[in-house]
């Protein structure tokens, strides 16, 4: 483990990421095992999921991991994944006319936290990915109460999206870390993105390393 982490009962964390496509399910399964080692109960909670056809597949797969990990998960798949929309797009593209209830996901994370000491919450696509009109994904991490992790991505661009990100986390006054996840451009991330990051956060963590 590259870092010490301290996070106390009931506490949720928001996985989100500069991106679609750069990894937030793999960090959440990371996160549900490591806090499990340290002797969590952890939870898992997918408020929404695009793309979806017979199952949501993210959804489904994290759940059954955290029902491993804590038999005392009860929860369902429609819990967990309240909101599932079969067109591969932002929500509130997906949604059509459903409309998007911010009350009635603050509920199932209630339901979902009373569960677990943790309660890991995947986002959609990056911070900025659209639910409702005036309701985006950095919201939810507000009025979820929740600390955020950004996942950011070793491709090329990932210097702009991860400074972006992070501009728009402080100016909401959101408590975050962010993790690398090297899976693209890995061999060119060492000359090409690696020494600005290094040298503007000083201590970079990387998913792999959990």
């Amino acid at each position: 483990m590259n870092k010490e982490i301290h996070y106390y009962k009931n506490k949720s964390i928001f996985i989100s990421a500069t991106n679609t496509d750069v990894g937030k399910t793999y960090a959440s399964e990371k996160f549900l095992k490591y806090f499990a080692k340290q002797g969590f109960k952890v939870g898992y909670f997918k408020p929404c999921e695009t793309g979806v056809i017979d199952e949501p597949l993210d959804g489904s797969l994290m759940l059954k991991l955290t029902k491993q990990l804590n038999p005392l998960f009860c929860a369902s798949i429609d819990d967990v994944v309240p909101y599932q929309f079969k067109l591969p797009a932002a929500p509130y593209v997906a949604k059509e006319d459903t409309k998007i209830s911010l009350s009635f996901l603050k509920e199932k994370k209630e339901y979902l936290s009373s569960l677990c000491d943790i309660l890991i919450i995947e986002g959609a696509g990056g911070l900025l990915v659209p639910l409702e009109e005036d309701l985006f994904i950095i919201d939810l991490i507000k009025e979820f109460n929740s600390e955020c992790i950004l996942i950011t991505p070793s491709k090329l661009g990932c210097i702009n999206d991860t400074l972006l990100s992070i501009e728009a986390l402080k100016n909401r006054d959101i408590d975050f870390e962010f993790y690398i996840n090297m899976y693209k451009d890995k061999d060119s991330f060492e000359i090409v993105s690696k020494p600005f990051l290094e040298n503007h956060f000083k201590t970079l963590y990387f998913l792999d390393e959990l």
